[in-house]
């Protein structure tokens, strides 16, 4: 073992975190990988828009490998490099996935066969970083990176603001999985209005309770004396405009928006923000 570590860098315990972080890109990215409508949209999406996701992709890998790395981060550098490096397993993996079950071809055009690994890596990237926290088992040293309650922290306090952070991570993570697909057009013309309100309340209703009132491992509980209210009004409804605000975006990207009238374009993305809201909730209980 202590041959595999040189000037403090855990060599075995890296690579060990590269095999997991192509497990979990594989792992939370295949549902995608096997949608028809995340393939069309590297033929036609607008690629200014392509390219804003991917740089929006960039801090959002960093921030979220200061938490679960492919190994201890302390320093920014260090997250620039796990985020970097996430990105490459992210390609890699939606490469070889696609030209496996035929999706790219040899005869494509190099435009078509970028735009569509382009997409399928973000959602990858995020995976092969959740694959450390998700499916790493305890190693020598973790010990001292949980807190009280048992939870891996990567020496990273967690803020207000890395709360909402958390929360914007789950929400485009499962928001990526359903914006692009044909169900959420064709739900925003099924619903009314009274639909749309019932949605909304039961996102905020399953997002507050996914967390607190169902005591999930990792959820937060509040403190003795504190008012019920608090939690909905500090955490749950600022996650749910998150949420809003992450579907919008998505559904933005994907072209799901456009030429569509205004009280549609709202209901889909309520429609969108309840896996989002979910997907927000549960982040908070796994990263």
């Amino acid at each position: 073992m202590e041959a595999s570590i040189k000037d403090g860098f855990d060599h075995r315990r890296f690579l060990t975190g590269l095999a997991r972080g192509l497990a979990g890109a594989l792992l939370f990215a295949l549902p995608m990988f096997l949608t028809m409508e995340m393939w069309d949209l590297g033929f036609y999406i607008d690629r200014s828009r392509l390219f804003l996701l991917l740089l929006v992709n960039i801090p959002l890998l960093v921030l979220l490998a200061r938490r679960i790395g492919f190994e201890r981060t302390t320093t920014l550098r260090e997250a620039i490099r796990d985020a970097s490096i996430a990105y490459f397993l992210g390609m890699i993996s939606s490469g070889l996935i696609l030209w496996a079950i035929g999706v790219l071809r040899w005869d494509q055009s190099p435009g078509e066969i970028v735009g569509t690994i382009a997409i399928q890596s973000v959602p990858a990237s995020i995976g092969a970083l959740l694959g450390r926290s998700q499916l790493g088992g305890p190693e020598v040293g973790d010990e001292e990176r949980e807190d009280d309650s048992g939870r891996d922290d990567g020496g990273v306090e967690t803020s207000y603001a890395g709360e909402l952070f958390m929360m914007a991570v789950g929400a485009l993570f499962l928001c990526l999985n359903v914006a692009p697909t044909e169900e959420m057009i064709l739900l925003s013309f099924k619903m009314t209005p009274w639909h749309a309100i019932a949605v909304i309340l039961a996102s905020i209703a399953l997002m507050h309770g996914f967390v607190y009132a169902l005591s999930f491992m990792g959820g937060h509980d509040l403190e003795a004396g504190t008012p019920g209210w608090h939690a909905l009004v500090r955490f749950t409804l600022p996650g749910y405009l998150v949420a809003l605000a992450i579907s919008l975006y998505c559904l933005w990207t994907f072209h799901r928006l456009d030429d569509v009238a205004t009280t549609q374009a709202m209901v889909t993305v309520v429609v969108l923000s309840l896996p989002g809201a979910i997907g927000a909730a549960a982040a908070r209980l796994i990263l």
